[in-house]
Order: C-alpha cells, then sequence, then structure tokens
C-alpha cells in the first residue's frame, strides 16, 4: 500500500509524516514517538477525519479495513489525527544542529542583528545615511552593475565620483560580511576627497559635525551621474520611462512648478501662468512657515503642503517690474523610494554681531507623522487621476469580496454553474458592468513612475529614518532607524487601540545597535532634547 500523507496536531504544535498502512498501529505509534517523544505506551491517537476509526486507536486495530483512498477525497488533504500523550524523551531533531561560533562570519552576519559602523570622529552623519540606504536592495545592485570590481585607493586617473561609489559598495559588502562593527574609514576618506566641505576641521584640529541631507544629496547627485546602467532594476522599458539613472528611478520625482503673477488684472489682460517641470530628490516639509504664514505645522502632512506652496518675487513682463506670484508644486512623476526632509535647520541673519554674519539654528517643535504617507493631495491633476481610478478600482473589489462573503457563495457546485453561465452560448454575460468597467481600466492606467505598479494608490510605508538630537545644529548626534526585513514575531501586535503593527526596527548609534518597535519610531517627533527625525524614507506599497 503506498504511503498516506498525515497531519498530526499534538497540544499546540501540529507536523506532518508519511504513514505506511502495511506497518500498521505500532509503526504509527513508533514514528510518533520519534517525531515526539511521547511513549507509545501512553499515546491516544483519535481521527478527526471521517473514514478512519472511532475513538482512541487501540492496539489490535486493523489499517486493512480502512480505505485511505476514500478517506483522503473526503477530506481533500491530508489525514488528520489528534495525539495526546506528554513527552518523556527528546524528540529526534529534524535537523542537525549547528553552533554558532562553528560558523562563518557571513553566516554568523544573517542570522544575528545588523552590524554598525565606527565612528571616524564626528562621522555620525554619514553612518547614518549610509545605514538608511543599506535595506534599498536595488540602490545596492546599482552599486554593483555600475563600479568596476576593482578600484585603486588612490585615486589615480580613476574616475573619483566612480571611485566613491565603489567605496561605498565595498562597505555595504563588508558589513553583509560580519556581525561585528565595520570601520568606514577607506570610504570616509574618498568622501572628504570627493567633497572637500566635509574635510573641515575646528579650532583643535578635529573634524567637524557635517549635515546629514548634505551628504545624502550630495551622494545621489554622484550617483546620477555615473550609474547609467539599469539592469539592476528588472523592470522593463515602460516601467522606467523617464529614468535614465539608478539614483533617478528610485529616488527621482518630477515636481511640477506653476507660477502665478498675484498683481495683473484676471482675463485677456492677465499675465500667463509660468509652467516647468524640475527634478528633485525629495520633499521638504516646511516646519518653520514663511513671511506672512499663519500655519501652525504639527504633522508631516501640513509641512510638506506647507513646503509645496509659498509667495516668491519674480520679474513681470506685463508690469515691466518685479511682482508678487504665487508658486503651487505638484508631483508629476512619483518614485518608488520617498524621501522626506524636516527643514529643522535654518540661516539667522545677525547683523549686530561683530564675530559673525548669522548663525544655524535648529527648530525643535513637535512635528507628528505615521508609519504611512499618502501622498495623493500632493500630485499633479493627471497623476491624481490614475490613482483615483487605481483607488476606486480597489474599492470595487474589495465591495465585490464583501458581498459574496455576505451572500454566503458555499460551494464549489455554485462556483461551477456562475462560471457556466458567463458564456451559455446565447451572447450573455456573468459579469456585470460594474465589473466590465474595472476592467477596461485596468488595462489602460499608466503608471505615475519608474518601477511602479499600475495599480498603485499613492500610499507609502516608513522603513528608515535619520534622527538628529542636540540644540546646536553644527554639533549633536546622527543616528539611523531602519526597519527589520522580516519580523520575529509570528504574530505582529498592533500599538495600543490603533491599527499600526508594531514591527522590528533596529537603531544604529554609530557602532552600538539595539532593536527598537514601530512605536518607538512614531515618537521621534521632536519637542525637546529626544532624537527626532530629520530624514524619513517611505517605500511605495505594493
Amino acid at each position: 500500500m503506498s504511503l498516506v500523507p498525515l497531519e498530526i496536531k499534538w497540544g499546540k504544535t501540529k507536523f506532518k509524516l508519511d504513514f505506511d498502512p502495511d506497518k500498521g498501529v505500532d509503526g504509527l505509534r513508533s514514528q510518533l514517538q520519534k517525531e515526539t517523544g511521547v511513549p507509545c505506551e501512553r499515546m491516544k491517537i483519535m481521527a478527526k477525519s471521517k473514514g478512519l476509526w472511532k475513538g482512541v486507536l487501540g492496539d489490535g486495530f486493523d489499517m486493512s479495513t480502512i480505505n485511505f483512498g476514500a478517506a483522503q477525497a473526503k477530506s481533500k488533504g491530508d489525514l488528520q489525527l489528534l495525539l495526546m500523550g506528554s513527552a518523556t524523551q527528546l524528540a529526534k531533531p529534524k535537523t542537525k544542529t549547528v553552533f554558532l561560533e562553528d560558523l562563518p562570519p557571513e553566516e554568523i552576519a544573517k542570522v544575528q542583528e545588523p552590524s554598525g559602523l565606527v565612528n571616524m570622529g564626528n562621522t555620525c552623519y554619514l553612518n547614518s545615511v549610509v545605514q538608511c540606504l543599506r535595506t534599498i536592495e536595488p540602490f545596492r545592485q546599482g552599486l554593483i552593475q555600475n563600479t568596476p570590481a576593482a578600484m585603486n585607493p588612490s585615486g589615480g586617473s580613476n574616475n573619483q565620483n566612480v571611485l566613491f561609489l565603489a567605496t561605498l559598495r565595498d562597505l555595504y559588502n563588508s558589513l553583509d560580511r560580519t556581525a561585528d562593527p565595520v570601520s568606514p574609514g577607506a570610504f570616509v576618506t574618498v568622501t572628504k576627497m570627493t567633497f572637500p566641505a566635509f574635510s573641515q576641521t575646528g579650532a583643535q584640529g578635529q573634524p567637524m559635525q557635517q549635515d546629514a541631507e548634505e551628504f545624502y544629496s550630495g551622494l545621489l547627485t554622484l550617483a546620477a551621474q555615473e550609474t547609467k546602467d539599469l539592469s539592476s532594476l528588472k523592470a522593463t522599458d515602460e516601467e522606467l520611462k523617464g529614468a535614465i539613472n539608478i539614483a533617478d528611478a528610485i529616488f527621482g520625482m518630477v515636481m511640477e512648478e506653476t507660477l502665478t503673477c498675484d498683481e495683473t488684472l484676471s482675463g485677456d489682460n492677465a499675465e500667463p501662468p509660468v509652467i516647468k517641470n524640475d527634478l528633485h530628490r525629495k520633499l521638504v516639509c516646511n516646519i518653520q512657515g514663511g513671511h506672512g504664514t499663519t500655519t501652525n505645522v504639527t504633522h508631516i502632512y501640513e509641512g510638506i503642503q506647507l513646503g509645496l506652496e509659498g509667495k516668491i518675487e519674480k520679474n513681470s513682463q506685463l508690469l515691466g517690474r518685479n511682482a508678487t506670484w504665487t508658486r503651487r508644486q505638484r508631483l508629476a512623476r512619483l518614485p518608488p523610494v520617498l524621501v522626506v526632509q524636516f527643514g529643522r535647520f535654518y540661516w539667522k541673519e545677525t547683523p549686530d554681531s561683530e564675530d559673525h554674519a548669522g548663525v544655524k539654528c535648529k527648530i525643535m517643535k513637535k512635528v507628528a507623522f505615521s508609519s504611512t504617507l499618502d501622498v495623493y493631495d500632493f500630485c499633479s491633476d493627471s497623476v491624481r487621476k490614475n490613482l483615483k481610478q487605481s483607488r476606486d478600482e480597489a474599492a470595487a473589489e474589495e465591495e465585490e469580496r464583501i458581498k459574496k462573503k455576505l451572500d454566503g457563495e458555499v460551494n464549489e457546485i455554485d462556483k461551477d454553474v456562475k462560471m457556466t453561465d458567463v458564456n451559455d452560448g446565447e451572447g450573455k454575460s456573468g459579469e456585470s458592468d460594474e465589473l466590465k468597467a474595472a476592467l477596461a481600466l485596468s488595462l489602460v492606467t499608466p503608471a505615475v513612475g519608474p518601477g511602479l505598479p499600475s495599480n498603485f494608490q499613492g500610499h507609502y510605508e516608513l522603513f528608515a529614518v535619520v534622527t538628529h538630537k542636540g540644540r546646536d545644529a553644527d554639533g549633536g548626534h546622527y543616528m539611523g532607524w531602519v526597519k527589520a526585513s522580516s519580523t520575529s514575531n509570528i504574530k505582529t501586535r498592533k500599538i495600543a487601540d490603533t491599527d499600526v503593527l508594531n514591527e522590528d526596527w533596529f537603531v544604529f548609534n554609530d557602532d552600538e545597535v539595539s532593536p527598537c518597535k514601530t512605536e518607538d519610531i512614531l515618537k521621534l517627533q521632536g519637542g525637546g532634547d529626544y532624537d527626532m527625525s530629520y530624514l524619513n524614507f517611505y517605500r511605495a506599497k505594493k
């Protein structure tokens, strides 16, 4: 007789095994003892599937009296048994035990907390950004695809920009191969060669603190110049339309800016609006406001909205002089990864000072953000139209699913009849007009950005944060906070009375790496001397 697949429930544990009925009751008990450690004499085995035996399996039961094939057909899957009994011996291990100290360093790195980066002297601005970008696999693959396997560390005749990116690639490889902190010495050296401003020193010759956002922007500017090979993105030409390098394919967004003159007459005599498109690699959350602004920004949504609008002074050809114009920006192309900078630092002029013309100040106010970001209201009319189409389609599908559940479509026979009714030979259709309309729309919906699906709805999820702590804009401390690639919890719990999952994260305090949760991330709002968000990294929700 052929082997019979069984599913065994033992307490809170479920496991499967293949049973040979020819071996009888003793054979089944022997297999279960090896799996669980429960002695045969203490076992009580009951059948949950129909067509087997009733009650507890007895010692003299004849397995040949059971038609296992018919029983499997009735259960539509593995036959289910219930095992009761306490283990008095260790079960046979399913796999060979491997001790952590016996693994090579690269294997240890895969199972332990990710490795940190040593601070080489006020290099926390660099360490935090590198850790946040590390989790973006298409970016890392782009570095591999677009940089030579070996580079001359001294630069030589090699392109300095390529050397910078190749050293970053090698740093990531080093982080992957060990669980111990990694020294970014070579990358820091090349960074200072590539960006001389980052090599500034203080009065005692110590390295000066630099701005994490300036490092992020400089890094992506070089990546945009040197990463022209897009094959690592594994996307179609249509999906990559408008993207000519790795940096802009991942982070680039097209901003549609409309300038309208406030001082000219309306109608035929009005100054025509000025419309232009520019490429950006981040959004700015304006938390300070501006001249004539009364908005008190308390949430990232308000700050982004404020940052996309404002007043500027510009020449008016109609008036023959400078005039006040209203600036309105909207996203005309969305990126797979959306970066938001909180405008916490600003320049304050000090005309009464003899030592300096101004100082760089920090805004400490509290600005809340959530684990998701909806960009619908920040988009151009054409992008919003496509997003709405996708949202309406998803809502219709959800409504249809709920309707079917409420109607109780319970058996396969009913489903088969409905499928037959779709085309009954008389030109009738089982599809509703709403469903046909949704299908037609889904075929023509264009993607709203490179690498984004045609049904993208404009929702992004937070996966990394760079924070700054301290009141001094030219000092303080940066840290990186990165969402874990997989959660350690079998079932992730939600935060308090919300629907937000309290997932696993890591905080990178240079070489020290510690676990944390989503609820810890959402506290990085500012308002005091605690770490506060400066760069938020969001990825498109599929």
